[in-house]
């Protein structure tokens, strides 16, 4: 009897699965359908920090003959994927949460809630204070007579590589805290390896972004910075508690017993 019980439960997780990512799928889908008329204003405003640091009649082109009608079609589906993750996220936690416990569910709504504030606070960190440096490095160092124009399927696919970089560099704090609460790492270690990290950033840098220094430097600066938030949160929230004092299991000395034997019968004295 067990055997068809256990086989009825796979299958009703099954089911519940497919019906969370269906439900994920058409929220996606019913967003991309109502920013779809604003698909070539949601590229263009994407496209407006390399469009500001070109020159005075500088654009981008399109290389490809159906690139102007698909890239703005896959900015339009970012977005909206962007949008929905709230809701696709919590359809992942009401498919996970049944089988956690208590005190992971504690942890994990405020993991996954900062997750996804830190993901979209590294997006902006990137569209607001990185692209602006990064493409006005670029259009400045052109050679004369060389016009910048950009296909927009490649500013796209590095616009991308960009904000999944930066998204997932705000996501340090979080997963240095998952490292501690699960006893991976302890804090003593990571502060013990802060130089491998600091040097480590500098080499995330120099590879997601262009080779200038201002650039890597953005990168790899909040990334160490986000690393000693981690350890910060993590050693407030992991504490132990307050630790038993040495003598307090030590053996009384012969005076100690004797002093305490002279007060137990002080104060039978004093009761009657």
């Amino acid at each position: 009897m067990s055997q068809p019980d256990s086989q009825d439960t796979f299958i009703s997780h099954l089911i519940e699965l497919r019906d969370r990512l269906l439900r994920s799928v058409i929220a996606v889908i019913v967003v991309f359908l109502g920013l779809f008329h604003w698909a070539n204003d949601l590229y263009t405003l994407l496209a407006r920090p390399l469009l500001r640091a070109l020159p005075k009649g500088g654009q981008l082109i399109a290389t490809e003959v159906t690139a102007p009608f698909f890239v703005p079609i896959k900015v339009t589906m970012m977005a909206a994927f962007l949008i929905a993750l709230p809701y696709i996220l919590y359809q992942i936690w009401a498919f996970i949460a049944p089988g956690l416990y208590r005190h992971e569910k504690r942890l994990g709504v405020p993991l996954i809630a900062a997750s996804v504030i830190l993901f979209f606070c590294g997006m902006s960190f990137a569209y607001f204070m990185v692209f602006p440096v990064v493409f006005g490095f670029i259009a400045g160092v052109a050679p004369v007579g060389v016009a910048v124009m950009t296909d927009i399927s490649k500013y796209l696919d590095f616009v991308l590589t960009m904000f999944l970089a930066f998204g997932i560099t705000f996501e340090v704090p979080i997963v240095v805290i998952l490292l501690v609460k699960t006893g991976l790492v302890s804090v003593a270690k990571l502060r013990e390896v802060r130089p491998y990290v600091v040097v480590g950033a500098f080499v995330i840098g120099a590879i997601f972004t262009p080779p200038d220094v201002v650039s890597q430097t953005m990168l790899a600066v909040p990334l160490w910075l986000l690393y000693e938030l981690g350890i910060i949160v993590a050693a407030l929230i992991s504490r132990p508690a307050k630790p038993v004092a040495e003598d307090a299991y030590r053996p009384m000395t012969d005076a100690e017993m004797e002093q305490e034997l002279d007060n137990a019968g002080g104060k039978r004295r004093d009761e009657k």
